[in-house]
């Protein structure tokens, strides 16, 4: 099975930053593509950064673009999210996500596999 296990989430500043980890296991890591999305109350689910695992080629979604940056660790089969300067809009439930496809819009429904969520507060 396919297991997608978030972590690093909790309460920051504006201004502060957090770094989130998505490590995956049963899943073939290497030429796929992760993201991480995100929903606060009430809204629909977004995406917020696609990384393909295979070429390191990445996405960001305009709002968070030059303060998040996904990276990856082959080696570990993690993925991870480092948000800087973060924002009190930026509180949300963020989500791992992961599909087979080598290629993949930032869109909830291009992906298969979800973790639980972490969730990010910013005051």
């Amino acid at each position: 099975d396919v297991q997608l296990v978030e972590s690093g989430g909790g309460s920051v500043q504006a201004g502060g930053s957090l770094r989130l980890s998505c490590a995956a296991s049963g899943y073939t890591y290497n030429r796929n593509c992760m993201a991480w999305f995100r929903q606060a109350p009430g809204k629909e689910r977004e995406g917020v950064a696609r990384i393909a695992t295979g070429s390191g080629n990445t996405y960001y979604a305009d709002s968070v673009k030059g303060r998040f940056t996904i990276s990856q660790d082959n080696a570990k089969n993690t993925v991870y999210l480092q948000m800087n300067s973060l924002k009190p809009e930026d509180t949300a439930m963020y989500f791992c996500a992961a599909t087979a496809r080598a290629r993949a819009a930032l869109l909830p429904q291009d992906f298969t596999y979800w973790g639980q969520g972490t969730q990010v507060t910013v005051s």
